[in-house]
């Protein structure tokens, strides 16, 4: 019995000590867990780890593309329209001339540098700040430039053919954006400020009969999809140097090649684009511009667009008059030809290693060309510039396939250096139009105001991309 008593005692005794060393193991390792937790949650909120994956539409560049998107779908629903709504302001404010809209403008960005220098902080400081700022700048100059001298849309009051978009209204917006981007974070109030004088900017620029509607709503769009990408770039380059309260800035990429980027290059015509036309007897250089982005599904395969801006010169035409009479020597001059184009397709991508990447892509999609004038000068001419106009010239809207490949160096995960080609086809339709002294000769008329030429616009693009991941 006194065995057996033992025997529990040390069977228990043992037993006692495992539960400790169970409890102890188990003590530590809910530490261990905790720890391990804990590191997790701090690792992630400084983006060293990727954070959970946000779905499509809940993605930050998703939603802030929501509010260009809005406008410029208003200016296309609104362009049929421009003229009737314009017939609104000359009806009850046909003498408005107030030129507030041209100070007004500068007014949020005049905010921000106001507020930084009193010593409010914002979310960067000012070194920080003045570069996303002009990189904003330098966007939009670059997106409404192109568009201006490619549509060439006359303006209300029939000063000029660069109405479309409003300048004015992208420099405003542009400016409201980067006030909304330092200070908004701050107090809401700055935003509807910025906002507000931007919107009073643009009705101004309506007010004065300088912009249709679709102009304006247009170059808002342009100016706050400028800032986003000005800040994205910024962010990419600078990381935190520089950040007080950023949050964008420490994204970091994320496994598959999504990417957004700015883009120029030059473009050589590898067909002559007039020569149906007979105004145009050489291939031609010109330059292109845009942005280009895709969303890749895996490591390969994405779908991308790109819009872009092209122009081309078309080089004078010399004539000599060979019907008995001395006329002199006379130039045929056609305005450039301009291309507002975009494609949507297929992309894929190879990585040869962590800084060297390969893109392939084909895409189609729509190409809008610009209407222009063609002139006969002569010294003889008495008109200005010695000029006289003859016809002017709109294409058709077309098809355009585009087919491209690129390589890009990576500076870091988030941003890299792109070289890129493209191959460019469109088949455009040209229908001339001629002055009314040749309408007034039925024979003429009938001849020349029914001339449509078929034209095959061909060319590729050799250029430079710069190129942030997402």
């Amino acid at each position: 019995m006194k065995k057996l008593a033992l025997a529990s005692g040390i069977l228990l005794h043992l037993y006692c000590i495992k539960a400790q060393d169970t409890i102890q193991i188990k003590v530590q390792d809910t530490i261990q867990s905790r720890n391990l937790r804990e590191d997790i949650a701090l690792t992630n909120s400084s983006g060293n780890i990727p954070q959970q994956k946000i779905p499509f539409f809940k993605k930050e560049w998703v939603k802030k593309s929501v509010a260009p998107a809005l406008l410029f779908t208003a200016a296309a629903a609104t362009w049929g329209e421009k003229e009737n709504i314009r017939e609104v302001r000359n009806r009850y404010l046909p003498n408005f001339k107030v030129k507030f809209d041209d100070y007004l403008q500068y007014a949020p960005a005049a905010t921000v540098y106001g507020l930084k220098l009193a010593g409010l902080k914002g979310r960067n400081n000012i070194g920080r700040a003045t570069l996303s700022y002009g990189t904003s700048l330098a966007i939009m100059a670059i997106l409404v430039n192109s568009i201006k001298y490619t549509a060439k849309v006359e303006r209300p009051d029939g000063s000029k053919n660069n109405s479309f978009p409003s300048g004015h209204a992208a420099m405003a917006f542009t400016n409201a954006s980067f006030l909304h981007k330092e200070y908004g974070m701050v107090n809401p109030a700055y935003s509807i400020a910025g906002y507000g004088s931007a919107a009073i900017t643009g009705l101004g620029r309506n007010l004065n009969n300088r912009h249709w509607v679709p102009d304006i709503l247009a170059g808002a769009g342009i100016g706050i999809i400028s800032t986003e990408l000005g800040y994205f770039f910024i962010d990419k380059i600078y990381k935190n140097k520089g950040d007080n309260l950023s949050i964008l800035s420490r994204i970091q990429g994320n496994d598959y090649p999504s990417f957004l980027a700015l883009k120029m290059g030059t473009a050589l015509g590898t067909t002559n684009f007039l020569r149906e036309s007979e105004l145009d007897d050489k291939k031609q250089i010109g330059f292109e511009g845009g942005l280009e982005g895709a969303y890749f599904f895996s490591k390969k395969w994405g779908v991308g667009a790109d819009v872009t801006f092209s122009s081309f010169p078309i080089k004078s035409q010399r004539i000599t008059f060979d019907d008995g009479q001395d006329f002199g020597d006379h130039e045929i001059n056609t305005q450039s030809m301009g291309f507002l184009a975009a494609g949507i397709g297929p992309y894929f991508s190879h990585e040869f290693s962590d800084k060297w990447q390969l893109t392939l892509k084909l895409t189609g999609g729509y190409a809008a060309t610009a209407s222009g004038k063609v002139f006969v000068k002569g010294n003889d001419i008495d008109a200005p510039n010695h000029e006289l106009q003859i016809a002017r010239y709109k294409p058709k809207p077309a098809f355009r396939w585009n087919t491209g490949a690129a390589m890009t160096y990576k500076f870091n995960p988030g941003l890299g250096l792109t070289f890129y080609t493209d191959y460019n086809q469109i088949n455009s339709t040209i229908r001339y139009y001629f002055s009314d002294e040749i309408k007034e000769s039925d024979e003429l008329n009938q001849e020349l105001n029914n001339l449509i030429a078929k034209e095959k616009i061909n060319y590729i693009t050799v250029g430079l991309r710069l190129t942030a991941y997402f």
